[in-house]
């Protein structure tokens, strides 16, 4: 299963880890763990070079994040409450929510996009205040690229590490990719279909 899913990605080449690491910012479909984890093991095998692979990684990431700095900008603060509350439920974001990351932007300042890159939770969203706020577009640019680079990085090692090691976890990887990927959307699924804003609650 592991020589399938990593023959996929090979199949796709740095393109397909481009537009995937896109995608993972914009719906979560397959995390960038397991992109960039499995990205790392074609590196081993000769099916990539490290170098280009972050590359294309964390320039998908970061147009995945600028899409929404691109909305962020877009429709401002207030403008952006109504798409908030239309849309919200698929994000399982509310209004409430944006108005605390606008408050943590906006008392710490840009840095703050470079930190959350290495953050679990919000680390796409951030780019949200960054827009309303007007960040300079080559300052998020650069935040986001620089923290992306350094996270993808250790995740694409660690990929790299397995894959000399390939016939002692072989039989793990797969299923566990898998498993994470499965567990993934079912969670996210699960979290839009039974979320309700709070004062529903």
């Amino acid at each position: 299963m592991t020589n399938f899913i990593l023959d996929a990605i090979a199949w796709g080449g740095y393109l397909g880890i481009f537009l995937l690491m896109a995608l993972e910012n914009v719906v979560p479909p397959v995390p960038s763990e397991v992109i960039m984890g499995l990205g790392g093991m074609a590196v081993a095998r000769g099916d990539m070079a490290m170098l280009p692979l972050l590359l294309w990684g964390t320039a998908g990431t970061t147009a995945g994040n600028y899409f929404w700095y691109a909305i962020g900008r877009r429709f401002g603060y207030h403008g952006l409450k109504p798409f908030v509350d239309r849309w919200g439920r698929w994000m399982t974001l509310e209004w409430e929510d944006v108005e605390k990351l606008q408050r943590f932007f906006r008392k710490h300042g840009g840095k703050t996009v470079f930190v959350f890159r290495f953050m679990p939770t919000f680390r796409t969203l951030i780019s949200l205040p960054a827009g309303m706020a007007r960040m300079p577009h080559w300052r998020f640019m650069l935040a986001t690229f620089g923290g992306s680079i350094l996270w993808n990085s250790v995740l694409a090692y660690a990929g790299l590490w397995l894959g000399s090691n390939f016939e002692q976890v072989d039989r793990y990887v797969g299923p566990v990719a898998i498993a994470m990927s499965v567990a993934i959307v079912i969670g996210y699924l699960y979290r839009v279909f039974t979320w309700k804003p709070r004062a529903e609650r």
